[in-house]
């Protein structure tokens, strides 16, 4: 079976399976019994529908009016596919609404209508008005498009946006604005040159007039030659707002010192030889799909410092409406806009624009792994899976829609409404806040045993952008600068980062003297000490924070936890300090939970148990959660003698005589522990409400086994783990952390020790 066969059949395969089409609804609301049945539909239900008759502003506290949007087409103009009617667009609408929720959390229904007369769509869409908080026009054919957009904008009260007119229009303006700053040249001087007089090619240029592009400068060509005043072939209003006074006919005859081709018409339309004629350093935009009207490599070959975009995921700087449509809605919507203005447009795109200008998240890089995304002519835009763009782009256009007078429900505060957006992609970031607030108290000196790992070198860039540390990176700087390049960051080891080179430090000699009086009575030699100091970046880090050279150490990113810890405890396990277990949040849809001992003792006793719990307790509070601690096992409140149960019972005998004021209970099953309802049925009066926080083993096997299920099975973000016991002076990671994971930790190592331990 051929390539082509195969991607149709997997294509095909992903429509169907396990369930046909790409949607389905959910209830947000418990509906269990008959209680909750009451609430949902009659008779409660008639609660909210007086208040909403008496405010139509409260269907968005009381329905999903507010969040919900509308995709809607009749299929006459369906991506590369043309009229393929109502029905047949079916796939790409549920597809739309896919992208809605993914990357702004929006809900949406796709609505296919079989209506070819634009005034009868329109009133279609008018009349669906009390249903949505906004309507996503769609694959709509020019110029009925502007027919059923206007018609629509003036009658509702809800913002109406045609996607394939202003999406387009926002990234290539984002694009273009990247592109010019790259090219050294501005919007005000270029000569633009466009192929393609539909709706996505008209709202282009218009949007380019908007960011400063004279008029007169801007050549449109369609299938027909250039657009010149007396044209009477197929020409509409708006395709004659672009003609010139001119003599000239064809593409050919005006592409000569073009500094910007926009295509959106058709493959093979630019030639080589048209590319010759174009101004130095020409900006190519040839977005047609599937083919481009000229392919980036045949462009390059005529001009090779040519900037070039495409319409396509496998060239660089792929101009792809998703960078916008969800999250200019996502700012409309949470501020009740009446419209999306032309301001509202702007704002999006300098967003758009300014997030390419910044370094790439890490996020983005392990989603397109091997690709250069470092801000230049081939990184113009950012990536649709940069997690920042929802945060950046919709409070910067909630922001426009609030000066410019449209927004219904205006947000107070906009910093903690990027937060919450911020928060919906980073399912760390509202719990890390108050950890986060803790560590920007008293700056630390933290020290990364691994500082060549390019998490670590991201993390260490994320550090200096969002926190007062000043991270020390412990590795060779040639492999680090290489590194640094390769990612497009922008730290400058010695600079931004302290160093410690393990082949060449001046410390190196006063390193090893000290790691050998620590060791020099369990079998450390001064060869034995030499050697490590040169190679073990753990020991390195670990006498570090031991000499007061650092405040807390980071290492783990490769590696098993035991072997580390062991270089931990050689050097840091002083006095007060031991490692007394290992705790690992997991952030779930309905909330963290948080799980312990992980990894340091393999079957702790009673003693060890308590220790966890109390430790448990210490760092649960950090993140300003309460902890409720349930000891678990397969045991049930004592109704088994052998197995894990007798230590939880011992250690929780030796908390009640300790007289702690954190609430815990056990043993007990983790269902048990999780469902209120059926501990308070098999053990009435016990001593914990609602459901457990924190569950604590008496086995590292059962606590790893649960956290890793949480992880892979069912979507839990970790956050750890965190080493207690050792007065926040070390941390050992997984090898699996991502370098949000690392920041994480950073913030929770830079929290002065006085905070918890």
């Amino acid at each position: 079976m051929s390539d082509t066969k195969n991607l149709r059949q997997a294509a095909l395969d992903y429509h169907e399976f396990p369930k046909p089409g790409k949607l389905e609804i959910r209830a947000t609301k418990p509906l269990a019994n008959g209680r909750d049945l009451a609430r949902a539909y009659s008779p409660g239900v008639a609660e909210a529908c007086l208040e909403i008759k008496a405010d139509p502003s409260t269907a968005a506290r009381y329905t999903s009016r507010g969040n919900l949007v509308a995709v809607v087409t009749n299929g006459s103009a369906v991506l590369g596919l043309g009229n393929i009617g109502a029905l047949a667009s079916k796939p790409v609408m549920e597809g739309k609404a896919v992208l809605f929720k993914k990357f702004a959390g929006i809900d949406c229904f796709d609505i296919e209508v079989d209506e070819s007369d634009p005034e009868k769509l329109a009133d279609i869409v008018c009349a669906l008005g009390p249903t949505f908080g906004a309507i996503n026009l769609e694959d709509i054919k020019a110029p009925d498009c502007f027919t059923v957009e206007r018609i629509c904008r003036e009658r509702m009260n809800i913002p109406v946006f045609h996607d394939d007119q202003h999406g387009t229009a926002i990234v290539v303006g984002a694009a273009a604005k990247n592109a010019l700053h790259v090219a050294g040249k501005s919007f005000e001087n270029i000569k633009i040159v466009s192929t393609g007089g539909g709706a996505a090619g008209i709202a282009c240029l218009n949007m380019l007039l908007k960011l400063g592009v004279k008029r007169e400068n801007i050549w449109l060509c369609d299938i027909h030659g250039l657009v010149y005043e007396g044209r009477e072939l197929d020409m509409n209003p708006s395709k004659a707002a672009f003609a010139q006074q001119t003599e000239l006919r064809t593409l050919d005859d005006v592409i000569g010192d073009a500094d910007l081709f926009l295509g959106l018409s058709g493959p093979g339309v630019l030639t080589q030889d048209m590319v010759g004629k174009m101004a130095k350093r020409p900006i190519i935009f040839a977005l047609a799909n599937p083919t481009p009207e000229i392919l980036p490599d045949l462009a390059r070959e005529v001009a090779p410092d040519a900037i070039i975009a495409t319409g396509r995921s496998d060239f660089p700087n792929q101009v792809n409406n998703v960078l916008c449509f969800p999250f200019i809605f996502r700012g409309a919507l949470d501020v009740g806009a009446t419209t999306i203005n032309d301001e509202m447009q702007l704002a999006c795109i300098d967003g758009i624009a300014e997030l390419a200008r910044a370094t790439t998240s890490a996020e983005a890089a392990a989603a397109y792994q091997g690709e250069q995304l470092t801000f230049g002519a081939d990184y113009l835009i950012p990536k649709p899976f940069d997690p920042r763009l929802v945060g950046i782009v919709s409070s910067a256009v909630a922001q426009a829609a609030m000066e410019t007078g449209v927004a219904t429900r205006p947000i107070e505060d906009l910093e903690a409404y990027r937060q919450k957006l911020d928060g919906s992609v980073f399912k760390s970031a509202l719990l890390m806040r108050p950890v986060f607030q803790a560590a920007r108290t008293t700056p630390r000196r933290i020290v990364f045993a691994e500082g060549e790992d390019e998490r670590v070198l991201r993390c260490a860039q994320a550090m200096l952008e969002e926190t007062a540390e000043r991270p020390i990176l412990i590795g060779r700087p040639e492999v680090m600068e290489a590194r640094i390049a390769r990612a497009g960051l922008t730290i400058k080891l010695g600079e931004h980062v302290d160093l410690v080179n393990p082949e060449n430090d001046p410390r190196y000699r006063d390193y090893w003297r000290t790691y050998h009086e620590l060791m020099a009575r369990r079998g450390g030699t001064p060869d034995i000490a030499r050697a490590i100091m040169r190679t073990n970046t753990t020991a390195i880090g670990a006498v570090m924070v031991h000499s007061g050279e650092a405040d807390s150490m980071i290492c783990g990113t490769f590696g098993e936890f035991r072997w580390h810890l062991n270089y931990v405890n050689q050097v840091l396990n002083r006095g007060e300090l031991h490692a007394v277990g290992a705790l690992s949040m997991m952030i779930l849809e309905d909330g963290p939970l948080f799980i312990a001992d992980t990894q340091v003792n393999l079957h702790p006793d009673p003693e060890q148990i308590a220790d966890i719990a109390i430790g448990a307790a210490r760092h649960v509070r950090r993140f300003g959660i309460e902890p409720r601690i349930a000891f678990c096992s397969q045991s049930q409140f004592g109704n088994q003698g052998e197995g894990t149960g007798g230590r939880l019972r011992a250690a929780i005998r030796l908390l009640d005589a300790q007289n702690h004021d954190f609430c815990y209970e056990g043993e007990m099953n983790i269902d048990t522990a999780l469902d209120p309802v059926l501990r308070d049925r098999i053990l009435p009066g016990n001593r914990m409400e609602g459901a457990a926080n924190v569950l604590v083993f008496a086995h590292a096997d059962a606590a790893s086994g649960v956290r890793n299920i949480l992880k892979m099975k069912g979507g839990g973000l970790e956050v750890g783990p965190i080493l207690m016991g050792m007065g926040n002076r070390a941390h050992i990671v997984s090898p699996s952390i991502t370098a949000r994971g690392l920041l994480n930790m950073s913030a929770i190592a830079g929290t002065p020790v006085d905070h918890y331990s």
